[in-house]
């Protein structure tokens, strides 16, 4: 299978091509990055083709393509890779607007391409078993959950608006959505927001705290801040208290660790899955069967509806309700 990659803005790209180079029977046919240093580099580190222009990689014998720029530019690489037939594994958010996602959407379905979203926490091993139990009904009717996906504050185009869409809840929120509407099989209806700069001196939030009431009537919270300083043992968490009328689960995503500590400090010495290899091998394992996708464009589109709903009730302050 040959497979490209659209631009190394976003730092999960060299997760990604690090699982292809892994995968028996793929190769990376070529890098395209508006960044020309970047992209040389990185098509030296992973012996590819170095392409400026992405629609040039697309008009080379390619399967798919992964695409991991900035998040504004998410729309046009996807749009192209489409229009060229190529299979589609995009990083998230999908887009910084509900239309644009639609739009993406769409025009995947028109000429028959995968469009698959890049939620790698589905493939943690905790989540899985925390959805395992469930669907066991070991915790009878969900009640509520509480989660968090705190990080740090990653700089860059993250903190221009312009790119990336927003702040800590654009890059943050959509991770614990979308774990939380697979858990529930049901869909956010109203969300309450309140969203902030409490912490960075650059101009975009960096702290939110979110109220969702989903159709089922399951209520659930999130903290998804950059409030993780650089000196935390690691970039953040994604963590879960999920209340039934049977008992409660607590989930900590990346708890498969070990604490070192020493005269420098605490270190996290993670040894625990391997979620952007999964991630890949699932695409990758879907563009070869053509297959559905286990996650889908509509589910990266669902995510994002409930952030923009939360930037729309932080500046309403009040609850905004999402068709």
């Amino acid at each position: 299978m040959k497979i490209g990659i659209i631009s190394f803005a976003h730092g999960h790209a060299f997760g990604y091509a690090n699982a292809l180079a892994k995968i028996n029977g793929v190769e990376i046919v070529g890098i395209a990055d508006e960044d020309v240093n970047r992209g040389y580099k990185v098509s030296k580190q992973f012996r590819t083709v170095f392409y400026k222009d992405y629609l040039e990689l697309l008009d080379q014998q390619l399967d798919a393509v992964i695409i991991t720029s900035e998040n504004s530019n998410h729309y046009k690489h996807v749009v192209a890779a489409a229009e060229k037939g190529k299979h589609i594994l995009c990083e998230k958010p999908i887009a910084t607007n509900p239309e644009e996602a639609r739009k993406m959407i769409d025009k995947c379905n028109e000429n028959k391409v995968i469009l698959q979203t890049a939620f790698p926490v589905r493939f943690n091993t905790p989540i899985v078993n925390a959805k395992k139990i469930i669907e066991n009904g070991d915790l009878g009717n969900i009640v509520a959950i509480k989660g968090t996906n705190r990080g740090t504050n990653p700089g860059g185009w993250f903190v221009d608006k312009a790119k990336s869409g927003g702040g800590a809840v654009m890059d943050h929120t959509v991770h614990v959505v979308d774990i939380i509407r697979w858990y529930l099989g049901s869909e956010v209806k109203e969300v309450y927001a309140e969203i902030g700069n409490l912490i960075s001196d650059f101009d975009i939030d960096d702290c939110g705290l979110l109220t969702m009431e989903f159709s089922n009537n399951v209520f659930a919270t999130l903290d998804c801040s950059w409030s993780r300083n650089e000196n935390y043992p690691t970039w953040g968490d994604v963590t879960l208290e999920i209340v039934g009328t049977n008992g409660t689960l607590t989930v900590d995503a990346f708890a498969q660790k070990t604490n070192v500590y020493s005269d420098e400090g605490a270190e996290w010495d993670f040894w625990g899955d391997d979620m952007d290899f999964q991630l890949v091998s699932d695409f990758v394992r879907t563009v070869k069967e053509n297959s559905s996708p286990s996650i889908t464009g509509e589910d990266g589109l669902k995510a994002l509806e409930v952030v923009i709903a939360a930037y729309q009730s932080a500046e309403k302050k009040e609850p905004v309700k999402i068709n």
